[in-house]
């Protein structure tokens, strides 16, 4: 294997791989993701931009207070981030998350090494040791993913407005921060004012903080569903070989360019079929990441309908640049093949709000937002796809009644 630089018991970059060792490697995704954003401006936080958000975030606790059950957490000092700020402190969150993505893979490879080795030349096989190939697919896989990974990084350092825009639990603290820079390129065109523009996105920024923080199972359980995702990854070396053949033929694969080939693999060319654990998997996340988006969203309306002149209208720009330009939904579908899609994020919106609407109705609002948080508990109280159509039948098949004397 001497044409990749290595040898079986290194990395691709020349560290010694085992398996404690993380294969997505800090360094190699923070590379990545600094010569993307090298590519583009970072402008310092000024003064007047930091006492801007600090107030538009005291204003967005404020109004939230009344809307979640979630409750404030300590308040940190440094709101207001640069966007090399913002990739640095949320790689650590990304190598954590995607790396089960990247055994599952390796170990993927490696079992269709062991599949093929029957027909290695008798004379070569006893020097052929299926198992000392893993550390190397380990280090093969997660350069690739690492490579494609920081790119993803750099791009969203560009765009995203805070911390937690991404609509993901990244950061082992949780805080709520904006990007400045990204604010106003966000707002730019829009004909709002700057507040209000402000507001809104500290709003978002404050609801996913406060949801994160009081739901500390959610990071491995969306890291859990991609583990499981990866362990039923397959390899199917003849349908691929069947693939590269029409690729070459077709010229739409060169053997000799190199970029073809991560272009190939890249868009999905070389992709196995899901089998039905891995379909399953991706169904949860899928639903997770849109019930998640659509909490924030229902509890900013909650929170604004009545404060905000121009709420309909930056909500509406929001949705129309998750449409248009979303790094996160490139990410997962270029990894998993997972597209969260717009209406499924209109569902989980419209979910929420069905749910406090019954509950206010009957019980007040208080009720109505402890039992709508209450299912952020855990995730066997989450609804399922089937129950975003029926919110009544589903909160009269889940909860408990107070008075239990009617069932002796």
């Amino acid at each position: 294997m001497s044409g990749f630089g290595f040898t079986p018991n290194e990395g691709i970059f020349g560290a010694p791989i085992n398996e404690g060792m993380p294969m997505l490697a800090s360094a190699p995704l923070r590379e990545g993701a600094r010569k993307f954003l090298a590519t583009h401006n970072d402008l310092p936080v000024g003064v007047t931009d930091l006492n801007k958000i600090i107030q538009a975030c005291e204003i967005a606790n404020t109004w939230i207070e009344g809307s979640t059950q979630f409750p404030q957490s300590a308040s940190n000092s440094d709101v207001a981030w640069t966007r090399r700020e913002w990739m640095d402190s949320s790689i650590p969150g990304w190598q954590k998350l995607v790396e089960p993505l990247a055994q599952g893979m390796a170990e993927a490879l490696v079992k269709v090494m062991g599949e093929v080795s029957p027909e290695i030349p008798e004379e070569m096989r006893a020097n052929f040791n299926v198992e000392s190939f893993l550390p190397m697919m380990r280090g093969f896989m997660g350069s690739m993913i690492a490579g494609q990974l920081g790119q993803s990084i750099g791009a969203l350092a560009i765009s995203v407005t805070g911390s937690n825009d991404v609509a993901l639990p990244l950061f082992a603290k949780n805080g709520v921060h904006l990007l400045p820079q990204n604010v106003a390129a966000w707002g730019e065109g829009l004909e709002i004012p700057e507040q209000e523009v402000l507001i809104y996105l500290a709003l978002r920024e404050v609801a996913a903080h406060r949801l994160f923080t009081h739901t500390p199972w959610l990071a491995d359980y969306i890291r859990d569903l991609i583990t499981a995702y990866g362990k039923g990854i397959t390899v199917d070396i003849r349908s691929i070989q069947s693939q590269a053949e029409d690729a070459l033929n077709s010229g739409e694969l060169d053997i000799n360019n190199p970029d073809s080939i991560t272009l190939a693999i890249n868009n999905g060319m070389f992709q196995p079929e899901q089998s039905p654990a891995q379909s399953a998997a991706l169904a949860k996340l899928e639903m997770a990441l849109a019930l998640i988006e659509g909490w924030i969203d229902h509890v900013v309306t909650l929170s604004a309908h009545d404060r905000l002149p121009s709420l309909a209208a930056l909500q509406e720009n929001h949705r129309r640049a998750r449409i248009e330009s979303a790094p996160t939904q490139q990410l997962f579908a270029s990894l998993l093949g997972l597209e969260v899609s717009p209406r499924k994020m209109r569902e989980c919106a419209q979910f929420w709000n069905a749910i406090y609407e019954i509950t206010l109705n009957a019980d007040g609002n208080e009720e109505a937002i402890r039992v709508r948080d209450h299912r952020w508990e855990d995730p066997t109280l989450l609804p399922t796809t089937t129950d975003l159509s029926d919110p009544a039948g589903f909160l009269a098949s889940t909860t408990v009644p107070d008075d239990l004397s009617g069932l002796i």
